[in-house]
C-alpha cells in the first residue's frame, strides 16, 4: 500500500515533542500518511541555535523519495561546494571532489513549518509538552525529538538506559557575514595551545564558523571568562586572516563540551526517541540534523509498514513498528557514532599532529574518521593524493603506499605488511616443539607476499606456556625445528623476513587449548603459574599465581636471554618481546595487575623496571644488526588501568633502551575489560605513540583491507600494519592486495611456481 494511502481505522494520533528539524520532518511524513499529528515546541517559530545545516547527498536522496515538495524547496535554497581547504602553518592545501550542500537552519525550519502547516499538522509554539507518560496515555504514538537534553529520555532513563559522555574540547558556534569558498579547516598555534576553526558557507552571504580547542587551552586563554560578544571578538582576532578581518557574531552562542549520547533502547511502549534524544555524533563529521532527518525517514517507513500489515480496520502494532525502526537505524547510527568518536578524538589530540608535514597533516585530517580512505580520496582528488604519496616516499606512481620499503637496523622490509603473531596451539605432543603444521602455516604465509611473518608467542620455558599446545624455544629440539622453518622461509620465499615473538604466559598459563575453552584451567596436568602479584586472571576460575621473588626474576631474565640466543641461531630476522595481553611482562606494566610494594611495583617507573631488564638482557645477546620490537597493551579497557599517557611513557622507555619499533595492541590484561570494538579500533593508540615520540610503530586490530593499510600509512598513524585474521582467511592476502591495485613490482613478488595464478581467474557466467 502506498505510504500516502490510509485505510479506515488505521490512522494514528501522533504527538511530537520538539520542533527541531527532526521532529518537524517526522511530523510532516506521518501527516502525509494520513495520521493526525500535533507538535509541541517550547520556543518561538523563529528561535534556533546555530546557523547552517549540512546534509549529504544520501540524505537528500531519501528526502526526494519520501517527499518531493520538501526536496524541491530545499534544492532551491542549498549552497553547494566541492572543496575542502586546510590551512597548516600558513600553507593552504585544497582537496576537491567532496560534495557538500548546506542551508541556513532558520530557513530549513521555515520550509518544514510551511510543509507541516500544509499537511494539517498542529504546531504549538512557546508551549512545553505534557509529560511523556501523559502523552503516551492519550496518543497512539509519541515521538520524542526533544534534543540532547531530552526530558523524555531523562524521565524514562530506567528503560532507555542512556550513557552520556563528555569530550575534552570546548567549542562555540558563531557566524560570519560572508560565504567561504570551501569547507575550511584552519589551525592556530597560540601561546596558550592549538586552536582550530571549522567553517562552511550556508548561504550566498553567510558562513557557519565553529571554533574549538582542548579545554586546557580554552582555560589557559581565558576564554572561560568571556561572554558571547567577547568570545566572538577574541575568535575573530585569532582567525583574522581566514576571516579577512571581518567580525564574527553569535546566536545565543556559548562555549560547550560535546556530549555523546547512546541509549540501550530507543523506544518504550508507544514512545520513541528520535535525533539527538536517541544519539549524537560529533559535528566534525556532519550534522546532527542529518541523522535526525534520516531517523524521521526510517520511522515513517516503519509506521507505514505496520499500517500495511494491520488487519482492515485494526490499529497498527505501534511497538512492533518502533522496534523495526530501531533495528533499521541502529547499524547506521552506530557506524556514524564510531566515525564521529574517531574524528572527535583526532581533534582533541590535534596538538600531536601539527608537526607533521603539511600534506600529510591534510591527508590525516581528511581521513581522521576512517570514512574517507586513501582509495576514496584518490577518486575524489587524484592530484592531491598523488602528491601525498610522493611525500610519503612511494617509489613511483604505480606503487601503492603499502608496497614502499622500510628499513629497521640492518633489515629492509620490502613492504609494510606484517602477518600478526597468532597462537596456533598445535605444538607436537605437548612438548613445545613446532612441527609440520607450523612449517605449512608459516611457510604458506611467507609465500603470500607479506614483508614480515611473525611466529606465535614462543614461550621461554615450559612453565611459561599458555597451553600444552604452545611452542617454545627452551630446548635444542625446539631450536632445530624452528631452524627448519626459517630455512624454508628464506629459501622458498626469498625477501620475506621471519620474526619470532618471545613471551611468558604468567598468570594466564596452564590453560586449555583455545577451542577447548579459552583461558579455562586444564582439568589435569597443570603446572604452577607465576605473576607480578598474586592476582588471578579470572578470579574464582583461574589459578592463583605465585608472585615472583627476586630469585625468580633473575631466572626469568635468563630464560628470555637463552631463548634469544637460540632464536638468533635459528636464523630469525627480527625478535619481538611480548609485553602485552596480560602475560607475565604485561602484568608488571599494568596497575590493575601489579600490586607489588617492592622496587618493581607502585609508580610506572617501577612497574617498567622488570620488563626493561628483560629487554636489556635480550638486546645484549640479540645480534646488533637485527631489529627488536616490543608489543604492548596501550590500554586495559578497564577503569584504573594503563592510561594513554602511560602507554606513551612505556613506549618511550622501550625506545630509549633500543627498541626499533613498538607493536601497539590493547587489552586482554584483565578479564572484565570493555573494548570499543570496530574497524581499525586499536590504531588510534599506535597513532598517538608514533606522533608523540616519532618512534616507528606497528598498528594492529581489525585492519582488514588494503585500503585501510594505505590510509594508515599515508596519514602517519603507523609505519607497519599487522594483519592477522585476513591472512588466516587468505594466506595470499598481500599478493591479492597487490593484484587488486594492479601492482606487480618488487615489493610483492609472486613465487615462481605460483605466477600462473597471479591474475584473478575469470568468473563464470550467470
Amino acid at each position: 500500500m502506498a505510504a500516502g494511502t490510509m485505510r479506515v481505522g488505521s490512522a494514528l494520533r501522533v504527538a511530537v515533542v520538539g520542533g527541531g528539524p527532526g521532529g518537524l520532518y517526522a511530523a510532516a511524513l506521518l501527516a502525509r500518511q494520513g495520521h493526525t499529528v500535533e507538535v509541541w515546541e517550547r520556543g518561538a517559530p523563529e528561535d534556533t541555535f546555530g546557523f547552517g545545516v549540512v546534509l549529504s547527498d544520501e540524505t537528500l536522496g531519501g528526502i526526494e523519495a519520501a517527499d518531493t515538495v520538501v526536496y524541491a524547496a530545499l534544492g532551491a535554497e542549498f549552497v553547494r561546494w566541492d572543496d575542502i581547504d586546510i590551512v597548516h602553518r600558513g600553507r593552504l592545501l585544497t582537496s576537491g571532489g567532496h560534495g557538500f550542500a548546506a542551508i541556513g537552519r532558520r530557513r530549513l525550519l521555515e520550509i518544514l513549518h510551511e510543509r507541516c502547516a500544509g499537511l494539517g499538522v498542529q504546531l504549538r509554539f512557546r508551549t512545553g509538552a505534557p509529560a511523556a507518560a501523559l502523552l503516551a496515555a492519550s496518543y497512539d504514538l509519541v515521538v520524542a525529538a526533544d534534543g540532547v537534553h531530552s526530558a523524555t529520555r531523562q524521565s524514562g532513563a530506567a528503560h532507555f538506559r542512556p550513557t552520556l559522555t563528555s569530550g575534552h574540547c570546548r567549542y562555540i558556534w558563531l557566524a560570519a557575514d560572508f560565504a567561504f569558498d570551501a569547507f575550511r579547516f584552519e589551525i592556530a598555534e597560540t601561546e596558550h595551545g592549538v586552536m582550530q576553526l571549522h567553517a562552511y558557507p550556508y548561504s550566498a552571504d553567510a558562513s557557519t564558523v565553529i571554533v574549538e580547542m582542548h579545554e586546557k587551552v580554552w582555560r589557559a586563554a581565558g576564554l572561560d571568562l568571556c561572554d558571547e560578544d567577547e568570545s566572538a571578538a577574541r575568535c575573530a582576532k585569532i582567525f583574522g586572516e581566514a576571516l579577512r578581518g571581518r567580525p564574527l557574531h553569535g546566536n545565543r552562542s556559548a562555549w560547550t563540551e560535546f556530549r555523546t549520547v547512546v541509549n540501550e533502547r530507543w523506544s518504550h511502549g508507544n514512545v520513541v526517541l528520535l535525533g539527538d534524544a536517541a544519539h549524537t555524533a560529533h559535528f566534525s563529521i556532519g550534522s546532527g540534523t542529518k541523522l535526525a532527518v534520516e531517523d524521521a525517514l526510517a520511522l515513517a517507513e516503519a509506521v507505514a509498514a505496520a499500517v500495511a500489515a494491520a488487519e482492515p480496520g485494526a490499529q497498527p502494532d505501534v511497538p512492533a513498528a518502533l522496534a523495526a525502526y530501531e533495528t533499521a537505524r541502529r547499524p547506521a547510527v552506530a557506524s556514524t557514532q564510531r566515525a564521529a568518536a574517531a574524528s572527535m578524538r583526532w581533534f582533541e589530540e590535534l596538538a600531536g599532529y601539527v608537526d607533521q608535514p603539511a600534506r600529510q597533516f591534510a591527508f590525516n585530517l581528511l581521513t581522521r574518521s576512517r570514512r574517507v580512505t586513501h582509495d576514496n580520496l584518490r577518486l575524489r582528488d587524484e592530484r592531491f593524493t598523488r602528491a601525498v604519496e610522493r611525500d610519503f616516499g612511494c617509489p613511483d606512481a604505480d606503487t601503492p603506499p603499502m608496497f614502499t620499503p622500510l628499513k629497521l637496523r640492518g633489515l629492509t622490509l620490502r613492504n609494510r605488511v606484517v602477518v600478526s603473531p597468532m597462537d596456533m596451539y598445535s605444538a607436537q605432543d605437548g612438548d613445545g616443539t613446532p612441527g609440520d603444521f607450523h612449517l605449512v602455516h608459516l611457510g604458506a604465509r611467507a609465500l603470500g607476499g607479506a614483508a614480515l611473518v611473525m611466529t606465535e608467542m614462543v614461550c621461554v620455558s615450559a612453565e611459561g606456556r599458555i597451553t600444552p599446545g604452545c611452542t617454545g624455544l627452551y630446548t635444542a629440539e625446539q631450536a632445530a625445528a624452528w631452524t627448519r622453518i626459517a630455512d624454508f622461509v628464506h629459501t622458498s620465499a626469498p625477501g620475506t623476513a621471519l620474526g619470532v615473538q618471545l613471551g611468558h604466559s604468567g598468570p594466564k598459563g596452564s590453560t586449555r587449548l583455545m577451542w577447548e575453552g579459552m583461558d579455562d584451567p586444564l582439568p589435569e596436568g597443570n603446572w604452577p603459574v607465576v605473576a607480578a602479584s598474586e592476582a588471578p586472571y579470572r578470579p574464582g576460575v583461574s589459578a592463583v599465581p605465585r608472585a615472583l621473588t627476586a630469585q625468580d626474576l633473575a631466572s626469568v631474565r635468563s630464560d628470555f636471554a637463552a631463548a634469544a640466543v637460540r632464536a638468533a641461531g635459528c636464523g630469525f630476522d627480527l625478535l619481538e618481546l611480548h609485553c602485552a595481553h596480560g602475560y607475565l611482562l604485561s602484568g608488571f606494566l599494568s596497575p590493575l595487575t601489579n600490586h607489588r610494594t617492592d622496587a618493581y611495583g607502585g609508580p610506572l617507573e617501577n612497574r617498567l623496571r622488570f620488563p626493561l631488564e628483560v629487554f636489556d638482557a635480550v638486546r645484549a645477546v640479540w645480534p646488533d644488526d637485527r631489529p627488536m620490537t616490543v608489543r604492548i597493551s596501550a590500554t586495559d579497557w578497564a577503569p584504573g588501568g594503563t592510561s594513554a599517557q602511560d602507554a606513551v611513557d612505556i613506549a618511550a622507555a622501550f625506545a630509549a633502551h633500543g627498541a626499533d619499533a613498538i607493536d601497539v595492541s590493547t587489552g586482554q590484561v584483565v578479564a572484565d575489560e570493555s573494548p570499543e570494538y570496530g574497524r581499525s579500533y586499536q590504531t588510534p593508540y599506535a597513532d598517538r605513540i608514533r606522533n608523540a615520540l616519532g618512534v616507528p610503530v606497528i598498528a594492529v586490530g581489525a585492519i582488514s583491507s588494503w585500503d585501510d593499510v594505505n590510509s594508515l600509512l599515508l596519514a602517519g598513524r603507523a609505519d607497519l600494519c599487522a594483519v592477522g585474521r585476513p591472512h588466516l582467511y587468505d594466506p595470499h592476502w598481500t599478493l591479492h592486495a597487490a593484484a587488486d591495485q594492479s601492482y606487480a613490482g618488487p615489493a610483492a613478488p609472486w613465487p615462481a611456481p605460483y605466477r600462473a595464478g597471479s591474475r584473478k581467474p575469470p568468473a563464470g557466467r550467470g
